[in-house]
């Protein structure tokens, strides 16, 4: 299943807009989180959703 990260600043701006594939929601939580480690981007609001549209990682 393809999941997407999208990252944002506080001003509304994307920094980071990414498709990735995992096999559940539970992998893609843990690979969401580690490209948020990657791009230093933990402290930012991200979200990342599933192909049905489910939050697996959020953070304001």
């Amino acid at each position: 299943m393809v999941y997407k990260l999208t990252v944002f600043k506080r001003n509304g701006e994307k920094l980071l807009d990414e498709s990735f594939e995992a096999r559940n929601d539970e992998e893609a939580k843990e690979q969401g989180q580690q490209l948020l480690q990657q791009h230093d981007y933990e402290e930012y609001t991200h979200r990342c959703t599933s192909p049905l549209g489910k939050l697996v990682l959020f953070h304001v």
